[in-house]
C-alpha cells in the first residue's frame, strides 16, 4: 500500500477519534447528572467516528494535516446530519 495513502488513513482515524473524544467531554459537561456512559455506546462511537475519518483522510491524500482535519469535520458532518433528521422527525 502506497506509504502517503496509509499515512492520511491514520491520520483521518487520529481526527475522526479527536471528534468523538470532543463530542464525549461535551455531552459530560452538559449532563453534570452522574449518568454513567455505556460503555458499549462509547466504543461503537469511537470506532464509528475512527472509520468516518479513516476514510475522509483516504480521499484527502494530499497531506497529513488536511487528513486530519478531514476526518475530524466528516464526523462532525454525519453527526449533524443525525441531529437534522432527528429535528424533522425522520430515521435515517
Amino acid at each position: 500500500m502506497n506509504p502517503l495513502l496509509l499515512s492520511s488513513i491514520l491520520f483521518g482515524l487520529l481526527g475522526g477519534l479527536a471528534r468523538g473524544v470532543v463530542g464525549i467531554v461535551k455531552y459530560m459537561e452538559q449532563n453534570r447528572k452522574n449518568k454513567a456512559i455505556d460503555l458499549t455506546y462509547l466504543l461503537f462511537s469511537l470506532a464509528v467516528a475512527g472509520l468516518v475519518g479513516g476514510i475522509a483522510g483516504a480521499l484527502a491524500d494530499s497531506d497529513r494535516s488536511f487528513a486530519f482535519i478531514a476526518g475530524y469535520a466528516g464526523t462532525d458532518f454525519l453527526e449533524s446530519l443525525y441531529k437534522i433528521r432527528r429535528m424533522q422527525g425522520s430515521t435515517i
